[in-house]
């Protein structure tokens, strides 16, 4: 939805419209308003769990291939109708969908689409290696992806960041150094984002045991969260989804946001909470070799593998938050949202 309203705003001569199979399902937030051009596939919203979970994400995926064909012909009929449009496939069963459909597009697959998916399932793999070479272009977020883009299907890729709405940053966040308390986990409450390694190097920290944390997700595993609730602290909270102004407040009042998957792409999430002034503690991975030396000098790499590193990324995340930020020329090159969409329009 970020990058639609960037083509609305960059795209005046052109009638930008979304085509999609998912508006209200699972528990997420409805982001389109009555303004928005949408055009519908077969919607599959009433045939999903009413919430997330790992099961929930089985089924979807198998109602989503089994709807395929119908999702195909119904595409392939809309660009009879509109036969000068230009497709932007978000992820890749729409990557795999445009393909099928014989249709012009630019696709744009997300991480694990790359990095995790193709290594688990044959079909997967051969759907997507074709698929990628129907696309007139793929665009990654992060070297890594491109590497693993060519090495699965001898693509090459277009390397464009998933911007930040650093005016937004800039709107919410105050320039006064505030008091920063509490640690603010912020990424998916899945196995992948290595929730409950965080929660037990925080219970079992000799320093910092009686730390709060704070905990706001885009999406959670039901299963995996009651599994590991019986390891909360009596005062850690389980905040869920926020607007994102009310993230961004979030981010400027921590002691430290964490982030330690064990696998990632180029998370916008870090990059936002870097841009916001907080200290930002990761697991290594490498888009971090490629950040600016100023979003750098905001980020504690933790080595999980140490059992004091809880301590450790804290004591360094201390020091960091004495110190403003101000981003450089190039972080705001880079990760400005705007100077993103511009790159991306010209593939369009």
């Amino acid at each position: 939805m970020d990058w639609y309203r960037s083509a609305l705003k960059y795209l005046k001569d052109q009638r930008v419209v979304i085509l999609t199979d998912l508006i209200d399902s699972e528990g997420f937030d409805v982001l389109v308003n009555k303004k928005d051009i949408v055009f519908h596939l077969l919607i599959i919203d009433r045939l999903l769990f009413k919430a997330q979970s790992r099961l929930g994400n089985i089924w979807r995926n198998i109602v989503k291939f089994l709807v395929l064909p119908i999702q195909v012909y119904k595409l392939s009929r809309f660009s009879k109708k509109h036969d000068n449009a230009v497709y932007h496939a978000h992820s890749m069963y729409y990557i795999w969908l445009a393909w099928l459909a014989g249709v012009d597009f630019v696709g744009t697959p997300q991480g694990s689409d790359i990095l995790i998916k193709p290594y688990k399932s044959r079909l997967y793999r051969f759907l997507t290696v074709r698929a990628m070479k129907a696309a007139k272009s793929i665009t990654v977020d992060s070297t890594k992806m491109s590497v693993s883009v060519f090495e699965l299907s001898g693509v090459k890729c277009s390397i464009i960041q998933n911007g930040i709405d650093v005016s937004a940053i800039n709107r919410v966040v105050g320039k006064e150094q505030n008091e920063r308390k509490n640690i603010l986990s912020m990424r998916g409450f899945t196995p992948l984002y290595r929730i409950e390694d965080l929660i037990e190097a925080r219970n079992q920290s000799t320093e910092n045991g009686n730390e709060v944390i704070n905990f706001i997700y885009p999406f959670e595993d039901l299963e995996y969260k009651e599994s590991i609730t019986h390891l909360f602290g009596n005062d850690d909270k389980d905040l869920g989804r926020l607007e994102r102004d009310d993230m961004y407040r979030m981010f400027e009042g921590a002691r430290a946001v964490i982030s330690i998957p064990s696998s990632d792409s180029s998370p916008r999430s870090v990059y936002e909470a870097v841009f916001c002034g907080a200290p930002v503690i990761i697991s290594y991975q490498p888009y971090y070799d490629h950040l600016p030396d100023c979003m750098k000098l905001r980020i504690v790499v933790a080595n999980l593998e140490n059992s004091n590193w809880f301590d450790e990324a804290l004591k360094k995340a201390d020091q960091i938050s004495r110190e403003g930020y101000t981003p450089s020329a190039s972080a705001l090159t880079i990760f400005d949202q705007n100077k993103s969409f511009e790159i991306l329009s010209k593939l369009f």
